[in-house]
């Protein structure tokens, strides 16, 4: 396997790819105003929620909170995982993915890994939208919602199981859930999630 893809690779295919093409190659879009609209591909509306910004190069749903830039779409509208959905837009683009030289192998465990952390980053999103306190604390900090959309910020409910009863159904999952640090086993084998009633910041 390769080494891990360099993150200035990564800000300049973003640049270079327009997310505008890469969704509604998928997703039939309509212009609206400076933006695009759809009804959301991820989950079920009639009346389109679903936003793309082209000078901001991201997507928005307000209604089910989804939101990413174009290498975060192919994860979820794809189902790929992260390192194939840079290959594919870098495809698009015409780049090279390069690799660096010495770090460690992407193996199938990182790919868990990175597959579980966009999943949970999303639910923490959408959890965030959905507890107006945890918005209200983030106003009383001057962060507004659109620097919280901007920068994926998410708010972890309390409770012990919230992650683990939207994620933790499948083995395989909750053992890279545990390898992540996301959820914390106990003796027994119980599971809980490591963070509860807290902001988080990807």
């Amino acid at each position: 396997m390769p080494g891990r893809i360099p993150q200035s690779f990564l800000d300049s295919l973003l640049a270079r790819i327009d997310i505008v093409e890469v969704i509604d190659a998928r997703v039939p879009l309509k212009k609206a105003g400076k933006d695009y609209q759809a009804c959301c591909p991820f989950h079920s509306e009639k009346t389109p929620s679903f936003t793309v910004s082209p000078t901001k190069q991201f997507y928005h749903c307000f209604g089910c909170g989804a939101h990413g830039n174009a290498i975060s779409f192919l994860m979820e509208y794809d189902r790929l995982p992260f390192p194939e959905a840079v290959e594919e837009l870098a495809r698009l683009a015409g780049m090279e993915v390069p690799r660096e030289p010495g770090t460690a192998r992407v193996d199938e465990d990182t790919r868990a890994l990175y597959e579980v952390h966009a999943l949970a980053a999303e639910l923490y999103r959408k959890a965030l939208r959905a507890h107006p306190r945890a918005i209200d604390y983030l106003r009383g900090r001057g962060i507004s919602g659109e620097v919280a959309r901007d920068f994926d910020i998410g708010y972890a409910p309390p409770g012990w199981s919230y992650l683990t009863d939207r994620l933790g159904s499948d083995p395989e999952r909750r053992r890279a859930l545990v390898r992540a640090g996301l959820l914390v086993e106990k003796a027994h084998g119980r599971l809980y999630d490591r963070f509860r009633d807290r902001i988080l910041f990807p």
